[in-house]
């Protein structure tokens, strides 16, 4: 069993934000992008650093990098759904393509930006829904096409909750993923099922069990658990509350 749950932000960064792990990082991108579009190395552009965390300069916990084509990546892990989750993202994505330029104030200095959310509360919202990964792009609205001049962004949402693994047979790396994220704290690297049975995986289990935590985020780790219960417990309460207004047993 996992000690620590990696879908806490400050957990997610040690564990993929870190040098020693950009191979996790390297393969869980590369498990959410297309195959023509997988990337061989990455650049890490804000790796974890305890001093600076320390320090207050570690204000943000989602990773950045750069991949050998010039492209930028903001991945973020985000637990609890807000209702400017969407305006958040689009500003965050804004940002990170804008701050590219630098001092050059070169806009062919621009690459393509990639935000790649993993949300663990359903963003959208249809019915019975079990789609949980896709891809936004700029298109044609009438034709539906993508313009290579116009393609500079991309938004991957990978919604953990509408992977069932234990329906589904895992086929694909990040299913790996998702199952290593959803059941973290059941995993033992000497029992691991089949279809984890990897490298990268066991990799993972070893860092979360090592994972060592300060003073000041050990407390950050204790307020996002209590808020993930919390906000479990709510949502528990409200539908209940929301079946019995509609006559729901």
């Amino acid at each position: 069993m996992c000690k620590v749950n990696p879908k806490i932000d400050l957990v997610f960064k040690k564990l993929f934000g870190s040098e020693d792990n950009k191979d996790l990082l390297l393969s869980l991108v590369n498990s959410i992008l297309s195959e023509k579009d997988r990337i061989s190395t990455l650049t890490l552009k804000n790796p974890y650093n305890l001093p600076d965390y320390l320090k207050g300069k570690l204000s943000v916990l989602d990773i950045k990098a750069e991949d050998e084509n010039g492209k930028v990546y903001n991945i973020e892990m985000q637990m609890i759904g807000h209702e400017d989750f969407g305006q958040r993202t689009l500003f965050y994505l804004a940002k990170v393509f804008a701050d590219q330029i630098g001092s050059s104030g070169k806009f062919y200095d621009l690459n393509k930006t990639i935000v790649i959310n993993i949300v663990d509360f359903d963003f959208f919202k249809e019915e019975n829904s079990t789609r949980y990964h896709r891809e936004l792009g700029l298109r044609d609205l009438e034709t539906f096409e993508n313009y290579k001049k116009l393609d500079y962004f991309a938004i991957h949402f990978v919604e953990l909750k509408k992977y069932d693994d234990t329906t589904t047979k895992i086929k694909t790396t990040l299913e790996r993923w998702i199952t290593f994220l959803n059941r973290a704290a059941k995993l033992s690297k000497d029992n691991l099922p089949d279809e984890l049975e990897t490298t990268e995986i066991k990799k993972a289990i070893d860092e979360l069990n090592r994972m060592y935590f300060d003073d000041i985020e050990r407390e950050h780790y204790d307020n996002q658990q209590k808020i993930r219960r919390h906000g479990k417990r709510h949502g528990k309460r409200h539908g209940k509350r929301h079946g019995k207004r509609h006559g729901k047993s």
